[in-house]
């Protein structure tokens, strides 16, 4: 017995130095050992329908899934477009109201159209949508009750199949954008410009009800809108009213994603819908990956599409390396075939330093910043400079950070009699509100200087963007040593003075001036923000009254011209200046426009809304630079808006996640990334080492006492042993 406890002990001892596995892995090890990604998500998507969705947590998903006509280049810089699913970018034809073909230019110009032309080698992924029978009808297409009783998931089908992409699932795509029902956000701006689109969604949209209410299926292939044409199998024919040059950016988006009619005639199916198995939830692309799995309450999995056609990792010349600022290690994979990445498990992931802690760990391959984490993984130098913080460089973690094409403001209602109107009064009392509103300051602290002062509505990045003193708005900011510093708050205090309020105390009442702030902060911790906000017009003896309410209400009252102030903000559609521009178009003032419009600061100005009806269809040139700079300047001055922030994305990449390169636009650039699989599992075993010294010294301990009191039983037992012989 003392050479097993001794040989026990020497095991335990040992097992100090043998190397263990990793004990602590949320994920399944041997997909760890594989070129996966595991990514994350905190709220599921509502939905992945592409006529619908317009939030970008959806589109992380869906722009994997479906493929528009055209895209974005993946390095090149500015953003540029090219063909996706097309063999060439589309041809554009100009004609007058005769039909007729005229130049770009011409005063007669009355309709663009638009020629489509598909590559012919593009296949769906396999679904049981497409699968025929022996006599050419869909074998899934009429499912009896029977069939359905074995269904719960798309799985349990036992066939799939798959077609080529035509000309028509484009065409498919935009019927059901008109169909009301569908709650397409933009069908109302394609009703400006498809021909015919209008009165082909009065005429759907009724048709629509009526399936509707004798529960049959509304096959969209017996209906055509005439400003949409199929030519044959790969050639589709758009015909937009006048000019809208912006057009072909909008041909990046899900909006104009293909539809097959087979997938959307089989999901609507009662026995299916009854089941949540419907277009909505389940997607049928062309796109690099399907949607293998869609559990949005605990995992979503996409998986390397086997049909996906030949495409390749971008290839750039040395020229167009230098001008985009390409890092030479986004170039090793040039001409490879796409995707690298073969499968993709997104992770429910409610709080935040959970997923903080097991990207540390490796378990997640690149990480956002939270406010909690901010410290541990960024410094700040005093210049405002952004570094990773000796943890993370140790890690070989890369931090990667760009300038959103976006913009967050706070906003004056222009037929608001106090804070609105154009008079010279008006004008300065907003003006002083703009220089006392403290942007750098908001930056730091609830930003955490993840953010740039905007000096107008035009975002980096964006034709009409303008950095050093040309791009300064002169109205807030001086330009000292090379530097915008922003005017001193007597300037402020003067321009409130001259506008009727010295002090903040109205020279006709002799009141003190109050404002009113609507918001939908209702949080404990949206409490700090709105002191800041109210202390920024303390500082000009403002008095400012926060009014707090759900956003419903909230909308109502911009909709109908009640708020005073407000904060707001716009993500960019598409890069160009007309994206921005038009949030200040008179003609798109939301009360002039019975709440449809998108100018919800009703500003309203005839020099400005003649310069933009001027460059929204023109090509960026130096003359629609100059044109752009003079409504900037206009702006600056009326100061409809506190031009507030453009907002900076930082994020944590593992250097074993590569290919990465933030692109605002794109949606559909998982396929360019790559992971080397070796590298994570080598970096998870050391880091997550099992800590087994404690267990093993406790387990000696137990052995070392229990030894005595062995040895004392065994005396006994031989003792009693004796005493019976």
């Amino acid at each position: 017995m003392n050479r097993y406890f001794f040989k026990v002990l020497l095991l335990l001892l040992m097992s100090l130095d043998i190397h263990a596995d990793v004990w602590n892995t949320p994920h399944d090890s041997e997909k760890v050992k594989k070129e996966v990604l595991f990514s994350s998500f905190s709220i599921p998507p509502k939905r992945l329908d592409p006529v619908v969705s317009y939030s970008s947590n959806e589109w992380a998903i869906m722009g994997q899934i479906y493929e528009p006509p055209l895209q974005y280049n993946y390095l090149k810089r500015p953003y540029a477009l090219e063909p996706l699913t097309l063999i060439k970018m589309p041809t554009i034809r100009y004609l007058d109201s005769k039909g007729d073909e005229v130049e770009e230019g011409d005063k007669n110009l009355a309709f663009s159209e638009y020629t489509l032309t598909l590559r012919d080698d593009i296949n769906y992924q396999n679904h049981p949508s497409f699968v025929k029978n022996e006599k050419g009808e869909l074998l899934y297409g009429a499912l009896s009750n029977y069939e359905l009783e074995k269904i719960k998931t798309l799985d349990d089908f036992e066939k799939t199949a798959f077609r080529k992409l035509k000309a028509e699932d484009y065409a498919y795509a935009i019927k059901r954008m008109a169909v009301r029902q569908n709650h397409s956000p933009v069908l109302d701006v394609f009703q400006e410009y498809i021909v015919g689109l209008e009165e082909f969604s009065k005429k759907i949209t009724a048709i629509a009800k009526e399936k509707k209410a004798k529960n049959k299926p509304l096959d969209l292939r017996a209906y055509n809108i005439e400003g949409v044409t199929v030519v044959d199998d790969h050639t589709l024919k758009i015909k937009l009213k006048g000019l809208y040059p912006q057009f072909s950016y909008w041909l990046t988006m899900n909006f104009f994603a293909p539809i097959p009619w087979e997938a959307d005639l089989f999901y609507q199916q009662q026995g299916l819908v009854e089941k949540n198995l419907t277009l909505r939830w389940f997607p049928v692309g062309t796109g690099a990956y399907y949607l293998a799995e869609n559990n949005p309450n605990k995992q979503m999995r996409l998986v390397a599409n086997p049909n996906y056609h030949s495409e390749y990792y971008p290839t750039l010349s040395q020229e167009e390396a230098e001008k985009s600022n390409v890092p030479k290690e986004l170039l090793k994979d040039s001409g490879k075939k796409l995707p690298f990445i073969k499968e993709v498990i997104y992770s429910l992931e409610k709080e935040s330093i959970p997923l903080w802690n097991k990207f540390l760990q490796g378990y997640y391959d690149a990480s956002g910043i939270s406010s909690e984490a901010f410290d541990q993984a960024v410094q700040i130098s005093l210049g405002g400079e952004m570094a990773l913080s000796e943890e993370m460089v140790k890690k070989g973690i890369v931090l990667k950070g760009s300038v959103e094409p976006s913009i967050f403001y706070l906003a004056f209602n222009m037929v608001d009699p106090v804070v609105g109107g154009y008079s010279e009064s008006a004008k300065k009392l907003r003006q002083a509100i703009s220089i006392a509103q403290n942007e750098e300051e908001y930056i730091s602290i609830f930003r955490n200087e993840r953010g740039l002062p905007a000096q107008g509505p035009i975002p980096p990045g964006i034709f009409g963007y303008e950095e050093g003193e040309a791009g300064t708005n002169k109205v807030v900011y001086d330009w000292k040593e090379g530097k915008r510093v922003r005017k001193p708050l007597e300037v402020a205090k003067q321009l409130l003075a001259e506008a009727g309020y010295p002090n903040g105390v109205s020279k006709e009442t002799g009141k003190p001036l109050v404002l009113y702030y609507d918001t939908t902060a209702t949080g404990p911790d949206d409490r700090s923000l709105m002191d800041w906000r109210r202390k920024q017009f303390d500082k000009l003896g403002i008095q400012l009254v926060i009014r707090s309410s759900d956003y419903n209400r909230f909308q109502d009252k911009i909709r109908k011209g009640k708020a005073q102030l407000y904060s707001w903000g716009w993500n960019a559609d598409y890069p160009d200046p007309e994206n921005f521009l038009f949030l200040l178009y008179g003609g798109n003032a939301i009360v002039k426009t019975n709440g449809a419009g998108i100018n919800s600061s009703n500003y309203q100005n005839p020099k400005f809304d003649k310069l933009f009806e001027e460059i929204k269809t023109m090509k960026n040139s130096p003359l629609r630079l100059e044109k752009i700079r003079k409504m900037i300047k206009i702006a600056q001055e009326d100061a409809p808006w506190v031009w507030g922030f453009h907002p900076k994305s930082l994020a944590l990449t593992h250097k074993w996640f590569s290919n990465v390169l933030p692109h605002a636009m794109a949606n559909n650039t998982l396929k360019y990334k790559r992971i080397d699989a070796k590298l994570r599992v080598e970096k998870q075993e050391e880091w997550n080492q099992p800590v087994v010294l404690p267990l093993v010294l406790l387990l000696i301990f137990i052995l070392l006492v229990s030894y005595p009191l062995y040895r004392a039983y065994q005396g006994r037992q031989r003792a009693v042993i004796k005493g019976d012989d």
